[in-house]
């Protein structure tokens, strides 16, 4: 298990978000969220001030970042509440799930069922990162 704060990648994020309920590490293509223990994610009591917050900082409608979850907590997700995302004006290139645990890589298969993005999921952050950096590399140079 890898937090943001522990890892190489850390010097490098522009901009850093502390809620009650997660850290998120902006970089320049990508942002990583870390959600903290037992936290129920909704959109109405959480991905919605994100979204805003995240809209606000790179000034534009998110189809260009990837998310990338990195589960260092146990928490949920309202599968649901991607509806709500995706009546958002708010996109995104693709989404990454770091899961540490066996458990956490099998929900993460529910999870998918949910997003329209591009959906993939490691087991380390090193691989998530490599993965979302050839992902909105492929699409600056296009």
């Amino acid at each position: 298990m890898q937090y943001v704060k522990d890892s190489i990648f850390y010097q490098d994020a522009i901009h850093e978000l502390n809620y009650s309920f997660g850290d998120f590490y902006l970089f320049d293509r990508f942002v990583i969220g870390e959600f903290k223990e037992d936290t129920v994610v909704t959109w109405d009591d959480h991905a919605k001030l994100l979204v805003e917050d995240l809209t606000n900082l790179y000034d534009h409608d998110g189809s260009n970042v990837v998310y990338i979850t990195n589960r260092v907590h146990r928490y949920a997700v309202k599968p649901s509440d991607w509806i709500k995302f995706y009546k958002s004006d708010y996109r995104m290139k693709g989404y990454a799930i770091v899961s540490y645990t066996p458990k956490g890589l099998l929900n993460s298969l529910i999870e998918k069922l949910f997003i329209k993005s591009k959906f993939k999921s490691f087991e380390s952050l090193e691989e998530a990162i490599h993965w979302t950096k050839s992902l909105t590399e492929a699409a600056v140079s296009n």
